[in-house]
């Protein structure tokens, strides 16, 4: 992520008048991707192609690679991080501080670093990466090895869409290591909540989506799931290296139902337990996705009570 050239960049509104869903429900605000259908009509579409010709502005901060699927995945194997599907996003080694640092009283479990199922989003969330480093860019001979655990800038400048295009080449003008990031976040380096490229009327305070390393004030990723515990519900189906609530008795971990992954520590809450990063429908097939890329809409607190009794 680099700083963006111009704050009214940061501005440009577009209508998505008619861009609504077959059940004829409102675009959910703030964000202005439609939210509904597929991945492509949600803010994880960093191409922003939804936005139609006002997408550019983007440009500004990072490649545009044309493709949906290319920032998180690759057709061909990319890396050795085979938990995650043809992953092809920069992920650092990094060690995060957890929920258990707290020191409170109230956790029995144990807690460990994320798994491959919080890392994956991590590697963009903890504001510690471009959100444009990928390990395998479109078209030929665009692939670097060394991308899988570091940013290498010279690489991500490479990029070229097409004849007589010209790669932005902004990433040396802003400090991508880990320590220089930290100062800000990633994320913020564009998306300011005090200063003019943040416009809350059309766009959410992006500190929100900006997590850091520290997750102890966010829900306790890596603490494993108590079983016979009266606080917690009970009922859960394992399906190989998966623990979740089969609303539907089929068996198998749906995109709405809650669940628990064991990647050698026990099954435990990780970020894919309640979310799902390509959206899910809140009212069946064409409705508007659930808030925040939820599992389940905790309207009246219905993602909670998936797991905690009260």
């Amino acid at each position: 992520m680099r700083f963006a050239r111009s704050s009214r960049a940061m501005q440009i509104g577009v209508c998505l008048a008619g861009l609504v869903p077959a059940t004829g429900m409102a675009v959910d605000p703030p964000t202005k991707a439609p939210n509904f259908g597929t991945v492509a009509n949600t803010r994880h579409n960093l191409t922003q192609s939804f936005l139609g010709t006002g997408a550019g502005w983007m440009s500004l901060s990072r490649n545009d690679y044309g493709e949906v699927c290319v920032y998180c995945h690759t057709p061909h194997a990319a890396s050795g991080r085979t938990q995650a599907p043809l992953w092809n996003r920069t992920q650092r080694e990094t060690t995060y501080t957890t929920y258990d640092a707290l020191g409170t009283t109230s956790l029995s479990q144990a807690v460990s670093q994320p798994g491959a199922n919080s890392l994956t989003c991590l590697s963009c969330h903890d504001g510690t990466t471009a959100i444009d480093s990928v390990i395998n860019m479109p078209g030929p001979r665009r692939y670097d090895a060394g991308q899988e655990t570091g940013q290498s800038n010279s690489f991500l400048d490479s990029w070229s869409p097409g004849p007589g295009d010209t790669p932005f080449g902004g990433h040396g003008s802003l400090d991508n290591s880990p320590s220089g990031l930290s100062q800000f976040g990633a994320c913020q380096s564009c998306h300011s909540i005090n200063g003019d490229q943040h416009d809350p009327s059309t766009m959410a305070a992006f500190d929100i989506f900006n997590i850091a390393t520290d997750l102890r004030n966010d829900h306790p990723v890596g603490v494993r799931f108590p079983t016979d515990n009266p606080d917690y519900r009970s009922g859960t189906t394992d399906r190989g290296a998966v623990r979740f609530f089969d609303g539907d008795g089929d068996a198998r971990p749906d995109p709405d139902e809650v669940r628990f992954y064991d990647t050698g520590d026990g099954f435990e809450v990780e970020c894919a337990s309640c979310h799902d990063p390509h959206g899910v429908p809140s009212d069946g097939a064409g409705s508007t996705f659930n808030p925040a890329f939820l599992r389940v809409a905790n309207s009246e607190s219905n993602l909670c009570l998936s797991c905690h009794v009260k």
